[in-house]
């Protein structure tokens, strides 16, 4: 694979105060001494990103040139940029960091798999965001460093600040991907997330193009070696279901899906840490520890122990830390193919079946679909939850047409064999408000029963709305609980619900104009 311009960077190289793979002892000495962030109670360290506290989609773009043009699905999402503007901003940030006392390089990988992972660096103004790269992407070892060759550079100066009338920028922020440079360029904002998802966004491009499907999913295997993702937008429950005490963890965020088979695409976890407690999620709670980093959580001024219920500052505060720090992993991250794929909805209408086997068509349009409930909690005047649609779970991540992705998924399902199911982990017995939660206990014997093969000859009824095959029993769930319709006091309100959501999916599904007939066809039975 090309590596990078060496002219790009090698200005940076010879800066006399660059600290090359420093050791997480050294970054957090660094951190502390120029007053960075503070050590926890359990020795994490706390940093705050300032008025960021999340990703900013509006500032980021793509170089449009002749590697990207063609191959770009170019629109809100990817939004492109003339080369000279990214050229010009370039210059700035270099000069900007040359001007620093010190400056902080990682070099590492993304990709557990060797055949197909990508050595990356990345080029930090403060080390605080150094550590959150040592523990969020792949460390190499000694020998590996010695021979290190980076085909994609990331560089972080939050500190430099665009002018949007000069620089051609939206706003002071800016996330700016070259291609063709292979290089990534942010600038102010200190939101850790955008170097993250930067490299991920790389990955969404260049893995496809290498016949590897990546994916934004959780994954886990179990004792017999049977390998299981899981999809799902933020508080669908993907995290809480992929840490099982029975199953080994291979990454809670970002999969490559290759001919050898799933593969972890970073070395560590970036969790939310809203409402944290050690009972309800105890491998996040422990993992958290020496050289983690938590982001925009409040602690204790006295005891310097995280409150994790505060959100005086952001409800998306975040710990990152590495693998490493959970028990039960495989290590290498690696392991065989999907035997189950489990697509997760939270859905606040309460007329999704909790759980519904998908046909590969099925798969192929709820993959594009990427549905949830979004829930506005913390908005003043905002009662009603919203219903959110993101292709392949992760458009914002997708540089190239969520279709690519799809027509993927759906030959691997096919190739190898992998039953796929809809798990609804919202309401039932009426939309929100109305209705209640579906109890974890019986979404995690619904995931149990799927992943155990129990459900994979079972009798089913298909919803008449959604035409959905649904289980009619899954051991450990009330036979009633399986068909929301019959949980549903008033019939007509269900129907009336139901109806509005399938019209929902028609309406978004109507810019997928390149999805064939059987894959429009397999979305609601309901047209209107």
């Amino acid at each position: 694979m090309k590596t990078v311009e060496k002219s790009l960077v090698k200005e940076l190289y010879s800066h006399p105060n660059i600290h090359e793979n420093l050791p997480v002892a050294q970054l957090v000495e660094k951190i502390l001494s120029t007053n960075e962030g503070r050590l926890t109670s359990t020795g994490a360290v706390q940093a705050v990103t300032g008025k960021y506290t999340g990703r900013s989609p509006e500032d980021k773009f793509i170089v449009k040139d002749e590697v990207s043009e063609n191959l770009i699905d170019w629109g809100k999402i990817n939004r492109p940029i003339q080369e000279e503007i990214f050229d010009n901003l370039y210059r700035k940030v270099i000069d900007y960091l040359n001007e620093k006392d010190q400056i902080y390089q990682f070099k590492g990988f993304a990709g557990a798999d060797e055949t197909y992972r990508l050595p990356i660096q990345v080029i930090n103004e403060y080390a605080w965001h150094n550590l959150f790269s040592r523990q969020l992407f792949i460390t190499p070892t000694e020998s590996e460093l010695k021979n290190h060759q980076a085909e994609f550079t990331v560089i972080s100066a939050p500190g430099f600040k665009a002018e949007p009338d000069v620089d051609g920028t939206n706003s002071e922020t800016f996330i700016l991907v070259s291609f063709k440079k292979r290089v990534v360029l942010i600038g102010g904002t200190e939101y850790a997330g955008e170097i993250k998802k930067s490299i991920f966004s790389v990955m969404n491009y260049l893995l496809p193009q290498r016949d590897v499907l990546s994916m934004h999913c959780s994954a886990n295997v179990g004792a017999e070696g049977d390998v299981a993702l899981f999809f799902g937008l933020s508080g669908t429950g993907k995290t809480t279901l992929s840490a099982d005490p029975y199953r080994r963890l291979i990454g809670d965020d970002e999969h490559g899906w290759s001919p050898n088979g799933v593969f972890n695409i970073e070395g560590g976890c970036y969790a939310k840490c809203i409402n944290l407690t050690k009972d309800k999620e105890p491998q996040i709670f422990n993992a958290i520890r020496y050289g983690s980093v938590l982001e925009n959580v409040i602690l204790d001024e006295r005891t310097r122990i995280a409150n994790y219920e505060d959100t005086s500052l952001t409800e998306n505060t975040r710990a990152a830390y590495p693998l490493e720090n959970i028990d039960n992993i495989v290590s290498p991250s690696v392991a065989g193919h999907p035997n189950t794929i489990i697509f997760l909805t939270a859905d606040a209408s309460g007329t999704l079946p909790p759980i519904s086997k998908l046909t590969k068509e099925q798969a192929m349009y709820h993959f594009l679909s990427g549905y949830t409930s979004k829930l506005a909690g913390t908005e003043r005047g905002v009662t009603e939850p919203q219903a959110t649609f993101s292709a392949c779970f992760g458009s914002p991540f997708l540089p190239l047409a969520p279709s690519k992705y799809a027509e993927m998924l759906g030959d691997k399902i096919d190739l190898y064999k992998s039953n796929v199911f809809l798990v609804n982990t919202g309401w039932t017995g009426g939309s929100y408000g109305i209705g209640n939660r579906m109890k974890l206990s019986y979404t995690r014997a619904m995931v149990h029963s799927a992943l155990e093969g129990e459900l994979n000859a079972v009798e089913t009824i298909k919803d008449e709305i959604f035409g959905l095959e649904i289980p009619m029993h899954v051991p450990g769930v009330p036979d009633e609980v399986l068909v929301p319709k019959y949980t549903w006091e008033d019939k007509a309100a269900y129907q009336l619900a139901a109806q509005s959501l399938a019209l929902k999916f028609h309406e978004n599904f109507a810019k997928f104009k390149l999805a064939s007939n059987e894959i429009k066809q397999a979305g609601p039975l309901f047209k209107g």
